[in-house]
């Protein structure tokens, strides 16, 4: 089958589109032919090995243990390993694995849902990794609470926009100039542009920080005397990334009575579930800036890097 492969760490550049053996599934796993994967900023970063804490937690020290690249995908059971009983050939799909940048790729059955009927491959390739940090993030929200979503333009901050509405909650949207339209598409009670305004001066039960740029200082400012902090991600430095601010969140956290915390997301069956549901119903849906085709791998993801997309940017197989 054909694959992106990444034999060393280094610049999108790195990765090659060649031909691999298909993958076997074992006790537990389904065997998906991939229609459509999707591209996260979780990608650049496992592509470079930066920040280097990513190699020291597990990746690869020098070269990754994982070479095909990808996480999301949407596609069709191809086949189903011993023990797997949700799930026969034909069944449409989406969920999360490794190595979803291929023509064929692994997943466990629990890291799978059946695809929304009224989805197409490439949204529901959008879905899994930044629909699930999107309702973690917001585990907390009650109807009627204030809510600030930063980077509400992005993968997970469109998702994180919808899904507090849906709650019940009023929504204010920070995103560029650009961008102000797609986000009031969204459902957005309001809008603030970051280049021309200052979200601090209103007050919000809970902050869901995707971008990564501001100071715990400048968040608490805008936050009820007990408000909720969530700290999404973050961009830093090449040994530690944004995992300082997560770091001074969790020290200062003891002393003060906001709630600081930083969000390490997990891919879940049972988030899944709620996201094609609550898609299935209408209330969800995945926002797509452009696909490219698998070959294009390199470009589709310095388009995320760059901070250009608005959405999510999927790979078509």
């Amino acid at each position: 089958m054909k694959a992106i492969v990444q034999d060393r760490y280094g610049s999108p550049d790195v990765l090659e589109f060649r031909d691999v053996a298909r993958p076997v599934p074992g006790a537990g796993d389904v065997l998906v032919r991939v229609h459509a994967a999707g591209v996260d900023p979780g990608v650049w970063h496992l592509t470079t090995g930066q920040p280097y804490l990513l190699r020291l937690l597990g990746f690869g020290l020098r070269a990754p243990k994982v070479p095909v690249r990808g996480l999301d995908f949407a596609g069709t059971v191809e086949e189903v390993g011993d023990g797997v009983t949700r799930y026969r050939p034909g069944d449409e799909v989406f969920g999360t694995c490794d190595g979803a940048f291929a023509e064929y790729a692994v997943a466990r059955e629990n890291l799978v849902a059946t695809k929304p009927a009224r989805l197409s491959f490439e949204h529901a390739a959008a879905v899994a990794v930044s629909g699930c940090t999107a309702l973690q993030a917001l585990h907390d929200v009650r109807p009627e609470q204030h809510v600030l979503v930063i980077g509400a333009a992005g993968g997970v901050g469109s998702f994180a926009v919808q899904l507090a509405k849906h709650a019940g909650a009023e929504v204010t949207a920070v995103c560029s100039t650009a961008k102000t339209d797609l986000v009031r598409t969204l459902g957005a009670d309001h809008v603030v542009d970051y280049t021309r305004g200052d979200f601090t001066t209103g007050q919000y039960d809970l902050i869901v920080d995707t971008a990564g740029l501001r100071s715990l200082k400048h968040l608490r400012r805008a936050l009820t005397p007990k408000g909720t902090l969530v700290i999404v991600g973050g961009e830093g430095g090449r040994w530690l990334g944004g995992i300082q601010r997560v770091v001074r969140a969790a020290l200062l956290n003891p002393f003060v009575q906001h709630r600081l915390k930083g969000l390490i997301s997990a891919v879940r069956g049972a988030d899944l579930e709620t996201l094609r549901e609550t898609i299935e119903a209408g209330h969800l849906t995945p926002v797509l800036d452009r696909t490219y085709p698998l070959a294009d791998v390199a470009a589709a993801i310095s388009h995320v890097r760059e901070g250009h997309a608005a959405g999510k940017v999927v790979l078509t197989v």
